[in-house]
């Protein structure tokens, strides 16, 4: 199950690379991408799609406050969210009661909801997508009166983590979008702020604009693998979250090919990802089935391995010091990622198909080490013998198919991955 919602709000880590709750603790960004809940969705729909992320442990979710074009921008209950479609400082209480119900909702299953006030549409150019073309009309006084409502509104509550953009760099309209996020704070002290650029842009650089952004993220559809150490190596450090990529129904998109770009995630330096879907990400018809998806499946397996494990302390084995063979060609798909903790105890490695890899155990600390192959299809684990902490040693996993290599110091006593 995710966490209760009094782990919120969220804060960044001391050494600004991952996400923690109210205590303390690590907080793995476990996603699933709802665009379009609030206005696609009656409440029995919102709360059989919020159960059953919460009950596959998932603990946050991509949402769009007010939504312009994919099932929107009426909500189920025809409720415009402003009085004067083109004026943004004409908010709809009634549309953005039923937002708070949503928000409500996910808190209540310790869901932070990534909350994008004005998604501005795909794309370099104007288009329909979103919300570009009134913040460009309404201009900057009005802009930052909606950004006022909507953070006086939601600054009690405290699952929210606020996401500016949206699948565009702000170009055209960027003191606009300046002044929504002004008006957010104005109220809302207590939220992290994200944002969600363009494609294969560096989210940090597009709106890195006043010192405001704490959480950098990913979005590429090109080699994920890549872009996710590019944002890793990002300076000043700042924690990420793999936001976007190949979605599972979209692009002929294989199973494989949606976990391999989830588990290089967190092997790459990130904090967490999203998974995605079609047609759940718009709720079009059909996305009742697709809840129970092998993609969302594959995602309760990631969960469990990455957490049975001190992810947090991960450092990405950038220049193959450890996993020194079998590594695949870096801009293909058959990359193996590799990061072990800092103080050398455990090393995770990711192969998205089966290979014999050489490890070296010297870069490995403890008097003996114990080895494991994680099966990402199945979520089962099985041992991969004991060793000494001496030279190199080839490992081939198993069977065919992608596999997760896990090595510890046997003095930790790990129970197997994914318990």
């Amino acid at each position: 199950m995710a966490q209760s919602s009094s782990a919120f709000p969220l804060a960044i880590s001391a050494n600004r690379r991952y996400l923690v709750d109210q205590e303390g603790k690590s907080f793995l960004i476990h996603g699933d991408t709802a665009w379009s809940i609030i206005t696609a969705l009656t409440k029995d729909e919102a709360e059989q799609y919020v159960a059953n992320r919460a009950a596959k442990g998932f603990n946050a979710i991509i949402v769009n406050l007010v939504e312009h074009k994919f099932n929107g921008p009426l909500n189920r209950y025809d409720e415009h969210p402003f009085i004067n479609p083109e004026d943004l400082s004409t908010p709809n209480d009634k549309y953005f009661e039923y937002a708070d119900w949503v928000i409500q909702r996910a808190a209540d299953y310790g869901i932070v909801v990534f909350l994008a006030p004005l998604y501005l549409g795909y794309g370099h150019k104007a288009n329909d997508d979103g919300w570009y073309h009134e913040a460009h009309i309404s201009g900057v006084n009005k802009c930052w009166k909606y950004g006022q409502y909507v953070g006086k509104r939601y600054a009690r509550f405290n699952n929210i983590v606020w996401m500016m953009g949206g699948d565009r760099n702000p170009d055209g309209v960027v003191e606009e979008v300046n002044s929504v996020l002004l008006g957010i704070k104005d109220f809302d002290t207590q939220a992290l702020f994200a944002a969600h650029a363009h494609p294969d842009e560096t989210t940090a650089e597009r709106y890195g604009w006043g010192g405001w952004l704490d959480l950098n993220s990913t979005y590429t559809y090109q080699i994920v693998h890549k872009k996710l150490l590019m944002d890793y190596n990002h300076r000043p450090v700042m924690p990420f979250v793999l936001m976007e990529t190949t979605y599972e129904g979209e692009h002929n998109a294989s199973p494989v090919q949606i976990r391999r770009q989830a588990y290089w995630a967190t092997l790459c330096g990130a904090c967490g990802q999203f998974l995605g879907n079609r047609p759940i990400w718009l709720f079009d018809p059909g996305w009742q089935d697709a809840i129970n998806a092998v993609g969302s499946q594959d995602m309760v397996h990631l969960r469990a391995f990455y957490t049975s494990r001190p992810w947090y302390n991960l450092v990405p084995d950038q220049k193959h010091e450890v996993v020194t063979g079998g590594l695949g060609e870096f801009n293909g798909m058959d990359y193996l990622a590799a990061a072990r903790t800092a103080d050398g105890s455990t090393l995770i490695a990711y192969m998205p198909t089966a290979r014999t890899v050489t490890v070296d155990l010297s870069k490995l600390s403890g008097a003996s080490l114990r080895a494991w192959w994680f099966d990402p299809r199945s979520g089962q684990a099985q041992s991969a013998g004991e060793y000494s902490t001496t030279g190199p040693l080839h490992f081939s996993p198993p069977a065919e198919g992608d596999w997760g290599l896990v090595i510890d110091d046997a003095g930790k006593n790990y129970a197997p991955p994914g318990t």
